[in-house]
């Protein structure tokens, strides 16, 4: 902070502001999990912002939300890597009683797997779509 480093000051205070304010609205404190989500969210909202802005041939807007991105990205968990998400899913589909390949209930067990998928990569983040596409690939494969 006493780099005064403008852009990391104003997104760190940007983060702070959101995270006081849903406290303040659910008058609760926020766990890590909580804390993660809206991380998540402000990840997510600078991602669109950017695209936005490209579309709308402005380039330097669209660079300074990329670089907010960063700096919210380095308060986030770290991205789970392909490897580490079809070893979860490998032994989601081997822990649940699923329906043999073929049977067209298999496919209804999708939630399930992503779900337990999910608890065995604890302090890692994973791409919701990403994991979506890889357990209906293996559902239907295997």
């Amino acid at each position: 902070m006493r780099a005064k480093d403008e852009l990391q000051l104003t997104t760190l205070r940007s983060i702070k502001t959101v995270l006081d304010r849903f406290q303040k609205d659910q008058q609760k404190s926020l766990d890590e999990p909580g804390e993660q989500s809206i991380l998540q969210t402000l990840a997510k909202q600078r991602r669109e912002a950017a695209d936005a802005f490209r579309n709308g041939n402005r380039e330097e807007s669209a660079l300074r939300e990329e670089a907010e991105l960063v700096v919210i990205e380095g308060y986030m968990l770290e991205m789970a890597s392909d490897a580490e998400i079809d070893a979860a899913i490998e032994r989601s589909i081997a822990l649940l009683a699923l329906p043999p390949v073929g049977d067209p209930t298999r496919m209804r067990q999708m939630g399930a797997v992503i779900k337990n998928a999910k608890e065995q990569l604890p302090g890692k983040r994973v791409d919701g779509q990403l994991l979506a596409n890889k357990v209906k690939a293996a559902l239907g494969n295997v």
